[in-house]
């Protein structure tokens, strides 16, 4: 107890840091890459009380082009936006842009941020497809009594998978929480992405922990599977876990908006799968002819061999 005490008191510590520290979402010399079409650039610089003028020569990048920031400007009276933004693509192409058109057109340079972009603007439809590839896989076993192995249904002997979805729907309730109640501290991290949970805020901290635990789940599960079913099979019932991990997904990420929901339904869905688990996926016992995992005493489907 005391252990995990000293552990909180760290994350509160490294959450204050990480607050004061990273105060600025970006700063001269930070690299982007443009998200858009393109993007226009004036290129003269916006001067106090003075209009903007739009006749002035107007440069444009296009889609993917890289972009540094060179330079910031205030200018208060501005109706549109207080702040202009310097960007610089080569020493030759470079203009002034108002703050709100910059961010909404570029995507920070960095691994990290640039695959939450594209998990935020593709995720739903890439999901939807899998989904409907593990609903097709659960048809084709139940109508056409085939005996396959599926999540829940038939599964296999192991607690990686339970663990994976379980994880997977801790992990959905915290991103959805900093998604909605703290945005700004996903913001942040947007642009200052990192892989190490610690000197982060306490919930994106519990997040990324919870995301490399699924990390590791996953190569356990992968593993596990391959290890008790054939080829072909293994990928079908990994279709029907990766389609049960989209639903948990996207049922835990909507529950997230009413706390209050979101904790019974996590406790009833722990409760279900942990059910599940002892009752029917808990190997009990192992064949002392082949070494493989067994619920009960008897014929050994794998090999045949009697286990008394």
């Amino acid at each position: 107890m005391k252990g995990f005490r000293y552990l909180l008191l760290a994350f509160l510590l490294s959450s204050c840091y990480y607050q004061e520290e990273d105060a600025t979402l970006y700063e001269v010399g930070d690299n982007f890459e443009l998200c858009v079409d393109s993007l226009s650039l004036q290129s003269s610089q916006p001067l106090h009380n003075m209009p903007v003028d739009t006749a002035c020569e107007q440069i444009s990048v296009h889609y993917g082009d890289p972009l540094v920031v060179a330079e910031m400007l205030v200018i208060p009276e501005d109706s549109v936006d207080s702040v202009w933004v310097k960007l610089a693509r080569d020493q030759f192409t470079m203009g002034w842009a108002h703050q709100r058109d910059f961010q909404a057109s570029v995507v920070p340079d960095d691994p990290i941020s640039q695959f939450i972009h594209l998990f935020s603007i593709r995720h739903l439809g890439v999901f939807l497809v899998v989904f409907l590839v593990s609903l097709i896989v659960l048809l084709w076993q139940v109508f056409g009594k085939r005996k396959l192995h599926v999540f829940f249904l038939r599964d296999i002997l192991s607690p990686y998978p339970t663990y994976l979805l379980i994880t997977l729907a801790l992990s959905a309730l915290l991103y959805a929480g900093i998604q909605h109640y703290v945005p700004e501290t996903w913001v942040l991290y947007y642009y200052h992405p990192t892989l190490n949970p610690f000197g982060l805020p306490l919930i994106l901290s519990l997040f990324l922990c919870s995301v490399w635990v699924l990390f590791v789940l996953t190569i356990a599960t992968i593993d596990e599977v391959f290890r008790q079913l054939p080829v072909t099979e293994a990928v079908l019932y990994l279709v029907s876990l990766l389609g049960c991990c989209i639903l948990c997904y996207l049922l835990f990420t909507l529950a997230a908006l009413s706390p209050g929901v979101s904790y019974i339904l996590f406790a009833l869905f722990i409760l279900v799968l942990l059910l599940r688990y002892f009752r029917h996926s808990r190997p009990l016992f192992i064949c002392g002819a082949c070494g493989k995992r067994l619920k009960e005493l008897g014929k050994c489907p794998h090999c045949g061999a009697e286990n008394r």
